[in-house]
This record gives C-alpha cells, sequence and structure tokens, in this order.
C-alpha cells in the first residue's frame, strides 16, 4: 500500500496525493515488490554554490536529477525488489525511472486537460491506471503496453489530426520518472492516481482515449 499524508485540491475538486516521507529507496522496492515494474536508477541532485545541479554535469540540464545516468540505461532495469534494494543503497539520491514499453506505456497530457480528463473518466466510471503529476505540469496515464502504435489511428478515428493535440504516448525506450523523483527546484513528482490493489490492472489507451483527446481540443 502507498501511503500518502496530504492531498492538493485540483480543478473540479480532484484530489492529488502528496507524496511525503518516503525515501527513493523505499519507494523503488515497493514498485518492484508490489507492481512488479522494472526500476532503474537516474541521475540525482548535487548541491552547488548553494543550488542544485544535476549530477550529469550540464548546468543546463532540462530535467535535472530526472533522466538516465548513462546511455546504457537499460541494461540497469530490474523487476527484482532485492536489486532495487541494493542499487538505491549504493545511490540513495537517485532519481527513480520507469521504463515504459514493459508492462505499461503512458499518455502524457498538459495538467490542464489532464484534470478535465479525469474529472469525465470519473464520472465515466472508467476504470483508471496509477496516473503521475510532473513539475512540469504535465499528467502521465498509464495504461497497456502498445498504446504508442495504436493512439495515432484512435485520435483519427475519434476526429482528432494527432499533431493538432498536445498528447504524446511513452512506449518502448522510453521512461517516466516516479515519485517521489525530484526535478530540480521544481518540485517533485507526485500521484495524482496512486497505485492501488483496484488499479493493478491497466486500461487500454483506446478506453481512455476519447475523454483525453476532448480534454486536450478543449485547452488547445
Amino acid at each position: 500500500m502507498f501511503i500518502v499524508e496530504e492531498t492538493i485540491a485540483g480543478t473540479d475538486a480532484v484530489q492529488i496525493p502528496k507524496q511525503r516521507g518516503e525515501s527513493l529507496l523505499d519507494a523503488a522496492v515497493r514498485y518492484a515488490e508490489e507492481r512488479h515494474w522494472d526500476v532503474v536508477p537516474g541521475t540525482w541532485l548535487d548541491a552547488v554554490d548553494g543550488s542544485h545541479r544535476c549530477s550529469c554535469g550540464d548546468a543546463a540540464c532540462p530535467a535535472p536529477g530526472a533522466h538516465p545516468a548513462r546511455p546504457d540505461w537499460m541494461s540497469e532495469a530490474t523487476g527484482s525488489a532485492t536489486v532495487a534494494r541494493r542499487m538505491w543503497q549504493e545511490r540513495p539520491t537517485a532519481s527513480i525511472l520507469l521504463p515504459t514499453g514493459l508492462t505499461f506505456d503512458t499518455v502524457s497530457v498538459p495538467e490542464t486537460a489532464g484534470f478535465l480528463a479525469l474529472a469525465r473518466m470519473r464520472r465515466m466510471e472508467l476504470a483508471l491506471g496509477p496516473v503521475t503529476l510532473t513539475p512540469d505540469r504535465r499528467m502521465e496515464f498509464f495504461v497497456l503496453p502498445g498504446a504508442a502504435a495504436k493512439v495515432p489511428d484512435l485520435l483519427r478515428r475519434l476526429g482528432w489530426a494527432p499533431s493538432s493535440l498536445d498528447l504524446t504516448v511513452r512506449g518502448e525506450g522510453d521512461f517516466v520518472a516516479a515519485p517521489p523523483t525530484r526535478v530540480g527546484s521544481r518540485g517533485a513528482v507526485q500521484w495524482a492516481c496512486r497505485p492501488t490493489v483496484a488499479n493493478r490492472w491497466l486500461p487500454d489507451a483506446e478506453e481512455l482515449m476519447s475523454p483525453l483527446a476532448y480534454a486536450c481540443g478543449r485547452d488547445r
């Protein structure tokens, strides 16, 4: 069970669990042990001259402390809680990256569209998977693998040109940063819909595409 201590009110009174008190090590082990998700330790934040810099050394890093630490990062991916514990014991401040295209893909939309879509999905009583909210004001909806290949056609069938919406899919070869990873000084990744026993079975992208496309269309 993922424990949260407070929530933040959002659009249409959607509640966002605010992750507090859980270490990166504990979270990484939970993801591997309870969800059977592969986890990868990424970069981390170093204190430099009173500010936090990404361990990659790039002062202009676009995702400080929240991206792969090496080109062959997928070689470190593990679904073993024991291995995950050992890796984060060695690198306790490393970000938690979840490879997409394995046990899930994610559909990424702007925060405002995500809140609107969440409200519609709940009214429609759709089964949701986990959803993250990033400090870059994006929401990542977890869906079954294979979404990257089918979403463009699904959007066209709904009457939308894929390029006309701010909606992207993370699939094979990509990743998402998982709570409680921090992205520089922008804040931490949080759960908008946290992992629970009830959402262990992920929805297919097709089930969520209509409300997501509608919300992104309204958000243009």
